[in-house]
């Protein structure tokens, strides 16, 4: 007989949990891995036809040395922060505020009017939310009409496009994001709750002492996960709501990448520039983790 623990053991008994990872770790092979041999692109100057040479740090001085990069790093850095550290703790709020449902049919209906924006395009959000924002016959001018303000341009305003990404991005992934923590709560056990209402425990003392340090965990693992795509701002979303009015504040390093290596053929310099931005998610999920494990005892591993 095989020892308990032993890898022949695990494998028989967890095979079927394993044949499920499968796809996933043919996807992340095929689509993130292997195309990680082709970074060395970034330290050549790549050459259609004939061998390619050996340049160094060329393309990342010359990244780290061009204004409109930096113009474009700010942009990444400032809608990033808005849509981690102001978004983050939206779904932890929804999902309580969904478990103090008593109603099980008002329940599914919030939960599948929240969920469906998830599994629309951003080509259709972009379309709704322009119409929406139009400046003659969206819905949010019409309304800013009946209490005598003057109509705006959103989508064309500087000062107003972030908090457009960031108002469609939460109306976007709100519900989804927030099934996770549904999840948690779930794995709670009702006996702290009884225990509390024996002990004389109101609402608010249940939510600090119990809900919120159980949640803990799933809560450090998501932003953990959230951080490593903190250089990521979204390049579906910006490449279909920005336009040439605004695009010196929502360019980012995405749309700067697709601009340079797609349009301007610039191979090794774009290259260089998806480098650094996955060199700088890798340090924060590092650092993150790191830190929770120092503060917290847990991490994402």
């Amino acid at each position: 007989m095989h020892k308990p623990g032993t890898l022949r053991t695990r494998l028989r008994q967890e095979g079927f949990l394993i044949v499920l990872l499968v796809p996933a770790l043919v996807y992340f092979s095929v689509y993130h891995l292997v195309p990680m041999a082709g970074m060395v692109l970034a330290f050549q100057d790549f050459r259609i036809v004939g061998p390619s040479q050996w340049v160094g740090l060329k393309h990342f001085r010359l990244l780290f040395s061009s204004p409109s990069f930096l113009g474009v790093l700010k942009n990444t850095l400032i809608i990033s922060s808005m849509k981690i550290i102001l978004f983050f703790p939206l779904p932890i709020a929804f999902a309580l505020m969904l478990n103090e449902l008593r109603s099980v049919f008002v329940r599914k209906f919030v939960q599948a009017t929240a969920y469906l924006p998830h599994f629309l395009s951003w080509v259709v959000i972009a379309g709704v939310w322009i119409s929406f924002l139009s400046p003659s016959t969206g819905g949010a001018n019409q309304a800013r009409g009946l209490l005598g303000l003057p109509p705006v341009d959103y989508m064309t305003s500087k000062s107003a496009i972030r908090w457009v990404l960031f108002a469609s991005e939460t109306w976007r992934s709100l519900g989804w994001d927030s099934i996770i923590y549904l999840a948690a709560l779930m794995r709670i056990s009702p006996s702290l709750y009884e225990s509390a209402d024996m002990d004389g425990a109101g609402p608010l003392q249940k939510a600090v002492y119990i809900t919120i340090p159980e949640l803990a965990p799933t809560m450090i693992t998501v932003l953990i996960l959230n951080l490593g795509f903190f250089m990521s701002a979204g390049f579906d979303q910006v490449f279909n709501m920005m336009n040439d009015s605004v695009i010196s504040a929502v360019d980012i390093l995405d749309t700067y990448v697709y601009r340079i290596g797609l349009l301007n053929m610039q191979y090794s310099f774009s290259t260089a520039a998806s480098l650094f931005k996955g060199v700088i998610g890798l340090v924060l999920i590092l650092g993150t983790h790191t830190a929770a494990k120092k503060v917290t005892g847990k991490g994402l591993w």
